[in-house]
């Protein structure tokens, strides 16, 4: 997640980090953010400090007050350079300091190293997911339901998994090509809803929701 008040910042960084293969959330204020983190809970927040609203000291005081978070990876992303600016950071909980201005390939540097970090990280056992009914084996591309056994082709699974991964989300259409098919790859619509329709005839038609105009989800 990028945190940034000035949209032409928010917007060069998610388009170098998108044509790298990431997934990536935008705000533009603290307070817009803690309520993003707790929605997504991201690997790496990069934030900075100097922003209307809600800084990125009292965001990153109040992340860290959430459980959810404790192993999300938070830098600040600023132009401040005063001591008395990144102890205060430091304080918080914040995990590095970036200054501006930098180089691209040298923030995307740091960036993949601060996800490098994120993922070494230990996490809790998450390869099986049960919600609706439905148990989901993500280590073994298997689905269990009613007793029985289904193998689906690998888009149809990554699918259904990122719907179960949060039971009651809904997932926008750009949202599910984004993390499913990726920002490189040039998909339309009809791709999902066949897909859908394709784990419907074997999961059955309640098992995933459409929400009119926006997308689908999982009722947990």
């Amino acid at each position: 997640m990028i945190v940034d008040d000035e949209p032409d910042i928010l917007e060069f960084i998610q388009y170098n980090l998108r044509k790298e293969g990431y997934f990536v959330y935008t705000a533009k204020n603290g307070e817009e953010a803690v309520a993003l983190a707790k929605q997504e809970v991201p690997h790496l927040i990069v934030m900075d400090i100097m922003m209307p609203v809600m800084d990125g000291v009292e965001a990153c005081r109040i992340m860290r007050t959430i459980p959810a978070l404790n192993k999300t990876i938070i830098t600040f992303l600023t132009a401040r350079s005063e001591d008395y600016s990144q102890i205060a950071g430091f304080d918080v909980g914040a995990d590095d300091y970036i200054q501006k201005p930098i180089r691209l390939p040298v923030l995307m540097s740091r960036i993949k190293a601060l996800l490098r970090r994120a993922s070494e990280l230990p996490v809790a056992d998450a390869s099986v997911i049960e919600v609706g009914g439905l148990k989901i084996d993500r280590m073994h591309y298997l689905i269990y339901q009613n007793g029985q056994t289904f193998e689906l082709p690998r888009k149809e699974f990554e699918l259904i998994s990122l719907l179960a991964s949060k039971p009651g989300k809904v997932f926008s259409r750009e949202d599910i090509l984004s993390r499913v098919w990726g920002n490189d790859i040039v998909v339309g619509n009809r791709t999902i809803d066949v897909h859908i329709r394709k784990i419907r005839e074997k999961l059955g038609d309640q098992v995933i929701k459409t929400i009119k105009g926006i997308g689908y989800k999982i009722e947990p």
